[in-house]
């Protein structure tokens, strides 16, 4: 069978650059985004994308080199997922929301070649790049991003620079794209949020992102001519893909400098948007501003969604569906249609490689729905590895499966239903408290916006869970008692679900929005013992 080796000539690299060129083919003159009065096609998106990939070659870029870029969700950060890889560099969306020290942490490990910065964020980097100083050698490549001439200028920073239209004007639109020399190189670099630790650098693959934005189109449903509202910041996992699956199927991108619920309504209307997506926040928005949308539109949310925003959500007009993944593995991984917690058991939906194993043994779980192992995945759309970091992706991989640290259990009709992260579970001596499922009570309490659970150490038993909760905005602290949020889980809960503590006031966040348990857990344990009791209350 030698005949049947490897052809050269009839392979072809996998790479999400190919959904624009596609794109400017097929949907030459579909609209490709629209940015409040301006709109480009397809046709035009990909111009642009070469020019910047040509501008970028002219002044110097490399094959290999890191180009960060710290911007909204704006034309500009869009055009530079295809326009950085086009010239063959590694793109680094960074996260808006960090503060200057947090960023110089990231930009020392990127060591970035040019770095793109729209004017709203030019003073945070430069307090970061202050605080990089006595380490810094040489400084990157700014280019500034403007609209209008609008936001300060890059004065006060060293090295060359130049605005991101001026770099537009002095490409070609004949450049020749500088292809990967494999499709397992990397096409972009994703940090985690650091919610434990340091933030990590998690690298993707050409042909990881190509393979998730193909996905991305059935996870979402795309369907024909998707109109996609861009709620979700494209520093997460590059938009959680969409930036390279709306280029795949022709669709329309709606970008926004700054999301709100009167934004996000008005877009709907105006546009007839088909989807969006987004953590809780967004839906909390949607629900709080109770505007009823024309007609049917998909949202799609990650993280623990209160059964009660969910409803009114979806009363609103919305289908919502509930998303489950990570940066490690490209974002959502699993996309399901919203349902409450008992309607596990009805669904027959079984995902491939996904598994939840026992660690050291590395077998699958029994399929009972009690026992407890470690959720892991497994195939082509997971990342490389951790940047400069070959101890930490040694220890995420096992056999092969990327270990998430997530805890699930696997129902008999093979449905996998997530309890918990390993590190939050509460071990109460005799029985395992998952504190999703309590927190996913506390949110439904119509007057909580937001609620935490963590373990505190208790004498008696191994560990009670403790509830930190948030009025809504309407309700003033003292409105409601700690009884009165006992009462309501015991009503819901097992007896030993039920949480012994309870604290009012605000959640501590990192820059992602991510309740920081860590620190609740030291706050908690900081406190008096209150054993014996079911109302131990503290502000």
């Amino acid at each position: 069978m030698e005949a049947l080796h490897h052809l050269h000539n009839n392979s072809s690299p996998l790479l999400p650059v190919s959904f624009l060129e596609r794109a400017a083919l097929v949907y030459g003159n579909k609209v490709s985004i629209v940015y409040g009065t301006v709109s480009f096609t397809w046709r035009e998106t990909h111009q642009r994308c070469l020019r910047l990939a040509s501008g970028l070659t002219q002044l110097g870029i490399s094959p290999g080199d890191t180009v960060a870029a710290m911007a909204p969700n704006i034309p500009a950060l869009y055009d530079l997922h295809f326009a950085v890889p086009m010239a063959g560099a590694v793109l680094s969306a960074l996260n808006t929301k960090l503060d200057a020290a947090s960023l110089a942490v990231i930009l020392e490990k990127l060591e970035a070649k040019f770095m793109f910065i729209d004017y709203e964020y030019v003073d945070v980097i430069v307090k970061a790049l202050e605080i990089m100083s006595q380490n810094m050698t040489k400084h990157p490549f700014f280019v500034l991003i403007q609209e209008h001439d609008q936001g300060p200028d890059l004065v006060s920073v060293g090295g060359n620079k130049i605005k991101y239209d001026d770099l537009i004007a002095m490409g070609e639109t004949d450049f020749e794209i500088v292809k990967p020399k494999d499709e397992g190189d990397p096409i972009s670099v994703n940090f985690t949020s650091g919610s434990t630790g340091e933030p990590k650098g998690v690298l993707y693959s050409h042909k990881a992102a190509y393979l998730k934005s193909l996905a991305s189109v059935r996870l979402y449903d795309m369907g024909v001519a998707p109109v996609f509202l861009w709620t979700v910041d494209m520093f997460r996992c590059n938009g959680w893909c969409c930036t390279w699956t709306m280029a795949a199927v022709g669709g329309t991108n709606i970008c926004l400098r700054t999301v709100s619920a009167k934004f996000i309504f008005d877009s709907i209307v105006l546009h007839n948007v088909t989807h969006l997506c987004g953590g809780p926040a967004i839906l909390n928005l949607i629900a709080d501003a109770s505007l009823t949308v024309p007609f049917k539109v998909r949202l799609i949310v990650a993280g623990v969604l209160p059964m009660s925003r969910v409803m009114k959500v979806e009363g609103l007009g919305y289908t919502v569906s509930h998303a489950y993944g990570m940066t490690e593995v490209l974002g959502p991984a699993i996309v399901k249609p919203w349902r409450s917690t008992n309607e596990h058991k009805k669904d027959n939906i079984v995902v491939e490689n996904v598994d939840v194993k026992e660690p050291e043994t590395m077998a699958s779980v029994r399929h009972d729905g009690k026992t407890i192992g470690e959720v892991m995945f497994k195939g082509n759309t997971l990342m490389l590895g951790y940047l400069k970091d070959p101890k930490a992706t040694e220890e995420a991989f096992k056999d092969g499966w990327y270990r998430t640290k997530d805890l699930g259990v696997i129902h008999p009709n093979g449905v996998i239903q997530l309890k918990d992260r390993a590190k939050d579970i509460i071990f109460t001596g005799g029985e395992i408290v998952s504190t999703l499922e309590v927190e996913a009570v506390l949110l439904s309490h119509p007057k909580v916006s937001e609620a935490a659970v963590v373990g505190k150490r208790d004498d008696y038993s191994k560990e009670t869970p403790c509830a930190f909760v948030k009025f809504k905005e309407e309700y003033y602290y003292g409105a409601m008692s700690c009884q009165e949020i006992v009462e309501f889980c015991e009503e819901r809960l097992p007896d030993f679900m039920v949480p012994r503590t309870v604290v009012f006031g605000e959640l501590p966040v990192n820059s992602t929005g991510k309740v920081q348990k860590f620190t609740l857990r030291v706050k908690a344990n900081g406190m008096h013992s209150n054993i014996g009791q079911k109302n131990g209350c503290h502000t």
